[in-house]
């Protein structure tokens, strides 16, 4: 049996999710945008999913359209916010998700933009004092910064952000793909223009997001070609993925107390047993710290000379998946852009362990010690010997 621990890439979908989109494949399958009953049930379920979502987020069912994900999100509040604004400044820190940093700049490239990143300390903590100087030092500007990194799991307070963001009139997007379903979000408190979900990091299905953003903010169709979405997004509806993507939202929200506890257990004794049985162990950011990072995540910095590749490579040949960094750079042998930015030494690897409600104590013992056998006697050098 495979122990996966790369849930922060992806989870697995709940079964219970899975029965309340099997009618929307077989019995009501039409098409939402379609007059007669088969249309009319599928538009029906799309409203009561839009109304789910907002009641979880104490919005209003207008502030919620439905993407493909949550890069589609990203994009579509980053261009949005700056386009129907005509904001000329962009702030935002050196750890965001690609779906941001590229965005940004990409519209900086075709001198839309001009960004600034906030300044942070060693662990990658962002200063708000930065953010506060260059808020009141400039025009009106864009200020994107995620809730929960997605690589090392640093949070960030963005109700404080969002405070700063409010006095100085500056548009404030988050992305919270890594931490909605984890965290309850009142839209009616945080002052945040656009949050931002995607179904399957919350045991949901792949290929289904929204973007919350407040009736202050337009938006820009990034697609084209239809009415559908509030005439915000063409395309037709990808209904068995919406309904899905409310049912794990509502079902996380449920379980969120519980499923909080059995992280936080998981990540401390994963904590402990990689320092009691691995040498010169350390971690990434905030990561061992649970109340400054995602419970669901630990990056691991191990001291490991140019064999990191090599080194997943022998976990997954014993059953393990975890991954490297961040999804998109699984395979890559380059550090990422967010360890690059903490300065993360050369000649170290790091593994990333990110955990669900579904995996036990005795999955995390057992990838311990296969991975702990790598620095016992013969060294890292020997992995063939030692698997």
């Amino acid at each position: 049996m495979r122990i996966y621990l790369d849930n922060a890439a992806t989870t697995p979908l709940n079964r219970e999710v899975f029965l309340a989109m099997e009618p929307y494949f077989f019995e009501n399958f039409g098409n939402p945008s379609s007059s007669h009953h088969h249309g009319r049930s599928a538009k029906v379920a799309i409203a009561q999913a839009r109304g789910i979502i907002a009641d979880l987020l104490n919005a209003s069912p207008d502030h919620i359209v439905f993407t493909s994900g949550g890069s589609e999100a990203d994009n579509t509040a980053i261009i949005s916010g700056i386009r129907s604004n005509g904001i000329k400044l962009a702030i935002t820190s050196a750890f965001e998700h690609h779906a941001v940093l590229h965005t940004l700049q990409a519209l900086e490239k075709n001198g839309e933009i001009r960004i600034a990143y906030l300044q942070h300390d060693a662990l990658g903590n962002l200063s708000l004092g930065h953010l506060e100087q260059l808020l009141g030092a400039n025009e009106r500007a864009f200020v994107s910064v995620m809730h929960g990194n997605n690589e090392i799991g640093n949070l960030n307070d963005i109700e404080a952000i969002a405070e700063i963001c409010k006095r100085y009139r500056a548009v404030f997007h988050s992305d919270t793909v890594q931490s909605m379903g984890q965290y309850r979000y009142d839209t009616r408190q945080l002052n945040a223009d656009f949050l931002v979900g995607s179904a399957h990091k919350f045991h949901g299905p792949k290929g289904v997001g929204f973007l919350y953003r407040n009736t202050r903010q337009a938006l820009y169709p990034l697609i084209n070609g239809g009415a559908q979405e509030q005439k915000q997004r063409a395309g037709t509806e990808n209904v068995t993925g919406i309904v899905g993507l409310a049912k794990a939202l509502e079902i996380s929200y449920r379980n969120r107390e519980v499923t909080q506890q059995h992280l936080i257990r998981l990540k401390e004794r994963l904590i402990y047993r990689l320092k009691d049985r691995i040498a010169d162990i350390d971690f990434n950011g905030n990561s061992a710290n649970t109340e400054k990072s995602l419970n669901s995540v630990l990056s691991v910095s191990l001291p490991d000379p140019q064999s990191g590749i090599q080194l997943l490579s022998h976990l997954d040949q014993h059953q393990i998946s975890v991954s490297g960094g961040s999804a998109c750079n699984s395979h890559s042998a380059a550090a990422s852009h967010v360890l690059n930015a903490l300065g993360t030494p050369f000649g170290r690897s790091t593994i990333r362990f990110s955990f669900s409600r579904y995996n036990t104590e005795e999955e995390l013992d057992y990838a311990v010690e296969k991975l702990a056998k790598c620095y016992t006697k013969v060294g890292i050098s020997a992995y063939a010997d030692v698997f």
